[in-house]
Parts: structure tokens; sequence; C-alpha cells
């Protein structure tokens, strides 16, 4: 389903490879959203580092509210060590007295917390991006790109659609759009399919399968399934331009959204052989035009695009699930 992928999170980039325009405007409204709710609006780390050299007043303005959400995070996750660490320091005591399940239980969550904290705090601090800055989940945002008033245009988007027509609670009902499948497009996603179309760049996507799957056996005499996660990455190595649907979604009482799901499909014979029966479409950049500005009087000319898909072959090892 493609729950996780590595993303390029620079909207320059965009820019830069195609000439896209940037809605600067967008990307500044969901910061100071971000800056007056605090951490509930979950943005990619590498989004908010291609912030680090502005050029424009809005982005000086953008710069600012990072330099203040990454302080105000910061000293959170300052707090939440120390707390942390007396819980680990008391439990540790508790064993080394009287041993208990409890205190062994409190240890154990302390410890594997601190390890958390620690490289939550060392990504806030890092000068120079780290993978982990671009990897999406669902609810993050990260650069998407559209087409708009004629143009290639980059907006930041929630990863999850959340189509026009229903309640916000649609998010909790429907957890799993995130995950557009191609033999449904022309019905779940209609209103989307051939209306709204977007890109984003991805250098590997993540799956959950089964251990044994992934490792190419059979289940062994007593052994039970064990989930993994797996990463895909194109071998050799490259950059795909994964076709995606998107949605705005407004209410008069409610924050706007824009929200993008990844088109998936059938897998190619080695991401099947490793356990898993999705597979994220890469178009050709051929295209781009087409594809970002569809005729929705030609569907079929849409589903043409998807079958003359780039077809990379894809090298898999375990990761990391966080």
């Amino acid at each position: 389903m493609c729950y996780s992928a590595l993303v390029e999170a620079a909207y320059y980039e965009y820019m830069r490879q195609f000439g896209a325009d940037i809605d600067f405007r967008t990307f500044y409204e969901l910061y100071v959203r971000r800056d007056e709710s605090g951490r509930i609006i979950k943005l990619l780390r590498g989004m908010d580092q291609s912030f680090a050299q502005p050029k424009t007043d809005l982005e000086r303005e953008i710069a600012a509210m990072v330099a203040k959400h990454d302080a105000a995070e910061t000293a959170r996750l300052e707090t939440e060590l120390f707390a942390l660490r007396k819980r680990l320091a008391d439990a540790e005591r508790k064993l080394a007295s009287k041993p208990t399940k409890a205190a062994a239980e409190s240890a154990r969550i302390a410890t594997s917390k601190l390890e958390s904290t620690r490289a939550r705090l060392a990504d806030l601090k890092r000068s120079e991006p780290h993978a982990s800055a671009s990897r999406i989940f669902p609810g993050v945002y990260c650069p998407v790109m559209v087409w708009e008033h004629g143009r290639r245009v980059i907006k930041p988007m929630r990863y999850q659609l959340r189509p026009p027509q229903v309640p916000a609670s649609f998010d909790r009902t429907h957890a799993g759009t995130y995950n557009a499948r191609r033999d449904a497009l022309t019905k779940f996603w209609r209103g989307q399919f051939g209306v709204t179309h977007g890109l984003i760049l991805v250098d590997a996507f993540y799956e959950h399968v089964w251990r044994h799957r992934a490792e190419g056996r059979e289940l062994r005499e007593g052994e039970t399934e064990q989930d993994v996660v797996i990463q895909f990455q194109p071998n050799p190595p490259q950059r795909m331009l994964a076709a995606c649907l998107w949605a705005h979604w407004s209410r008069a009482d409610e924050p706007s959204l824009d929200s993008f799901a990844l088109i998936t499909d059938e897998p190619p014979p080695e991401v099947a052989a490793a356990g898993h029966d999705r597979c994220i479409i890469p178009i050709k950049p051929a295209y781009i035009d087409a594809w970002l500005n569809p005729d929705r009087g030609n569907l079929d000319a849409l589903q043409a695009i998807l079958d003359d898909r780039e077809q990379p072959t894809y090298r898999h090892r375990l990761a990391e699930a966080a």
C-alpha cells in the first residue's frame, strides 16, 4: 500500500528540474497554521530545511517560523529526555534492590523512548539533511507537483487524501486513503481520476511484509509469522516520478486541506517475490503535462500513460518501521 516513501523534500528541486512555479503563499499559510497549533500539523523535516537560505520576504517569514518551531521542539524534547532519564534511573534502582516485572518493563520503555527522543533531537540539530528528513508517512506534508492556471506548480500537501465532499472524520473512517488502487480509479476515486492529478519525486518506498516472504522461503516448523518493514529501491538507484491523485477540501468553519494519495498497481515480479502485492507507478517524463493536466473525456489515454510506465527493477532490504 506504500505506507511510507522516501521523497524529494526540497521544493526548489522541482523548480530546478521541471521549471515549476512555487506556491509560496500556500506554503506560508501552512507554516502559520503549524506555528499557531504547535505540533498538530506534521511537516516533512526536509521541507523545513529547504527554507534555510530564504530569498524572498515570504521565505524569510517561513524560515523564522521554522526556527521558532525548532527552538520550542528542542526545549520540549530536552525536558522529555530529563524525565526519561529519571524514570530509567528509578527503575534501575528498583531492579537493583528488588527485581519486579513492573520495574523491568518501566526500564525497557524508558530505554526505548530515550533512544527515539535522542534521535529526534539529533535530527533537529542537524545542519545537513538526513535521509529520515525526507521520509513521509500518512498525515505528513510534502511538496507535490500539480497543474494550475496553465503551468506546473508546487504545493505542500498532506499524504492521505480527503475528497472534497466528505466530513473531516473521513480521515479516521478511511485511514488507508493514502493508497489509490488503480483498479478503483474509476470507482472510489472517480472524483479525482481525470480531474486532479499530481506527481512526487520518490527514491524508495516501504511496505510491511512477512519476514519469511521477504527472505524468499516458507515458514519453518513452529515459526510464527513476523511482520517486518522492507525498503524497495530501484536498482540502479534512480528518482521516480510517482503518479498521484489529489484534492482540495474546504469548509467554512475549518482550515482548508490539500491532500494526496499515491496510485498503486500490481507489483513487478521481484516486489511480489519479496511478499508485497502493490507498487507505486512511476510515469515517464514525456507524460508529465498530459498527466498533470488530464482530459477527463479521455480516461483511456490516462490509463495508457499508467500502462506505459517506467519499469525499474527493485531491490529490497530490511528497514526501520519508524
